[in-house]
């Protein structure tokens, strides 16, 4: 099993930063096989052609903690190809080694850009230098420790009818020359928000107030068009919510020629497809959908109460329309039922949902994985461990993970783990490796989150020691999803590509609702508890998600949220600060 923890780094003076040289995959990046756009380096957007660029220079960084261990560094992009130019710098944390990306753009030629979609009716150029800078901080004392010299964040002002996508540091209060970056036209750009916080300046370590973010397009999912540029915001003065005064791009190629052909996909999945490992103590394994229906699962209705056997393909599942409540699946009514709430590991499979992300500029493979019974919690109370009788227990559990690679390089960038009513994005060089560049996805026993290591993870309060347990661990219960998958939807290649499966269109409840009170068994728990935590350990029984109330069956994968939408790595950083 590989793990890559290490970070380069070299000293210059006092200050530790380092040095530019990026994380790589443990293997290399094979080559794809030929057609359509994916792969090729440069995607076109309309007018305006993008590469992506992951080698940097540094420019200037700063510590932000007495002990040196919160570094920040930032970078200009390096080795342009010919006739490209920057639209902004670079920045990330030293706790890491580097590994990111912005992109550089180039006018497209007339008649590439009049090809598409998108033709330029004001005879405006896509690119212009913009007409001057303001300096938005500085951190003044460039004698201080924490500084690697002076740093100097400028701000462009872009021309009339145009944009800025990203700021310039330099380590001189001289203004950065015109040449250095360009603006956008802005019909070509898209709205963009503020994403993960990399810097918060605060007072010990600096005169002004200060916060420097990652950003990310506003417009996201299957239809958005946003283009992540890969550079950053920064405000000194910057609160939740706010407009920014830099923009995205934006993806105008209706076609989306850089998203990968069934082939390719074929590729992308057997060269990247992580394997999914169970706790050794788990129970309530997966199956495939056609095992679960064949062994005796029944489709019930509020008109029929002793319920209709489901044929193998789910041919005879009403499709369609919205989840009315009206119909729900349910496990095998004779003595089949415990068998099939175990699943069947060896039947089991990674049902695949292939979309583009970030305007086509990535591709998102989705994998979905079914557990025929999703069995009840753990609760941790310090050092003591209750087992709860009901608490999360539902029949029909979908989870999944999701893997953002990029149409640049085929080169995989991310993967996005779905933890209950949240989940997580997790930047490459932060994965185990069990082979290749196959990443290890780790289930929590009874409940199938996933985490990108072993563990024991706390759906609570961590700081106390109170929560619901997730527990991961490696074991030989495992489903290779390079080798047992089933690619089920790519909607951008046409109907006729990819067959969805009949039970996809089912848009009801995989499993029954059953309405118990289980606040009586938290309360008895409660009272049984010291005088002097119960009000904590309530204050977090209540922040709790809802459906921990009650038995209720999920809706299957197209009824998610992230089916067409992004994943919800925002819902998840509320669901951090309400159980810090």
């Amino acid at each position: 099993m590989l793990g890559f923890k290490c970070l380069y780094w070299s000293r210059g003076s006092d200050f530790m930063r380092p040095e530019s040289k990026t994380f790589v995959l443990p293997c290399a990046v094979p080559k794809w096989p030929q057609g359509s756009g994916f792969g090729a380096e440069v995607i076109k957007l309309g007018e305006i052609e993008v590469c992506q660029i992951t080698r940097f220079r540094y420019v200037w960084g700063c510590n932000l903690s007495s002990d040196g261990k919160q570094g920040v560094s930032f970078y200009k992009p390096n080795n342009l190809p010919d006739g490209f130019f920057c639209l902004g710098h670079y920045c990330q944390s030293n706790e890491r080694p580097l590994r990111g990306f912005v992109l550089v753009a180039r006018a497209a030629s007339e008649i590439e850009s009049n090809g598409g979609c998108h033709v330029n009716t004001s005879h405006m150029p896509p690119l212009l230098n913009p007409v001057d800078y303001s300096l938005l901080w500085c951190s003044e004392d460039g004698n201080d420790d924490n500084f690697n010299g002076c740093g100097y964040f400028w701000l462009p002002h872009p021309p009339e009818g145009y944009k800025a996508l990203g700021f310039l540091v330099s380590s001189k209060s001289e203004k950065p020359d015109l040449e250095e970056v360009k603006c956008v036209r802005a019909d070509l750009t898209d709205e963009c928000d503020a994403y993960r916080l990399i810097v918060d300046a605060n007072s010990k370590f600096s005169k002004a107030p200060f916060v420097v973010l990652s950003m990310r397009p506003l417009h996201r999912g299957i239809y958005g068009r946003g283009v992540s540029v890969g550079t950053f915001y920064c405000s000194s003065n910057w609160s939740v919510g706010e407009e920014l005064n830099v923009a995205c791009l934006k993806n105008l190629d209706q076609g989306l020629h850089a998203m990968p052909n069934i082939n390719q996909i074929h590729a992308l999945v057997r060269h990247y497809g992580p394997t999914v490992v169970f706790h050794p103590d788990e129970v309530y394994l997966p199956s495939s959908v056609s095992w679960f229906f064949g062994n005796g699962a029944l489709l019930f209705s509020s008109h029929n109460s002793s319920g209709d056997a489901i044929d193998v393909e789910g041919s005879n599942l009403p499709c369609g329309e919205r989840n009315d409540g009206k119909y729900w699946i349910d496990l095998p009514s004779d003595n089949r039922r415990e068998n099939v709430k175990r699943g069947n590991l060896e039947s089991a499979r990674l049902y695949v949902h292939v979309k583009p992300a970030l305007g086509g500029t990535f591709t998102d493979i989705v994998m979905w994985v079914f557990c025929p019974f999703n069995g009840p919690a753990t609760l941790k109370l310090g050092m003591m461990n209750v087992a709860l009788s009901k608490i999360g227990q539902h029949v029909g559990d979908w989870e999944h993970f999701t893997l953002r690679i990029s149409n640049f390089t085929g080169e995989l960038w991310s993967i996005y783990f779905s933890q209950h009513s949240g989940g997580k994005w997790v930047d490459v060089p932060d994965l185990e490796f069990i082979e290749g560049n196959k990443a290890i996805i780790y289930s929590s026993k009874s409940g199938h989150a996933s985490f990108p290591h072993p563990g024991n993870y706390i759906q609570g309060s961590m700081k106390l020691g109170i929560g619901l347990r997730n527990d991961a661990a490696f074991s030989n219960y495992c489903i290779d999803s390079s080798k047992d998958y089933e690619i089920i939807a790519a909607e951008y290649l046409g109907d006729r590509v990819v067959k969805e499966p009949s039970w996809l269109q089912y848009m009801r409840e995989w499993g029954p609702t059953i309405v118990y009170d289980s606040r009586n068994e938290l309360d008895r728990i409660i009272n049984i508890l010291p005088v002097t935590v119960r009000y904590s350990v309530e204050s977090i029984f209540n922040k709790l998600p809802l459906e921990l109330y009650g038995e209720e069956g999920p809706t299957g994968p197209k009824e998610k949220n992230n089916w067409i939408g992004d994943e919800r790595w925002a819902h998840y950083m509320l669901y951090c600060l309400l159980f810090k």
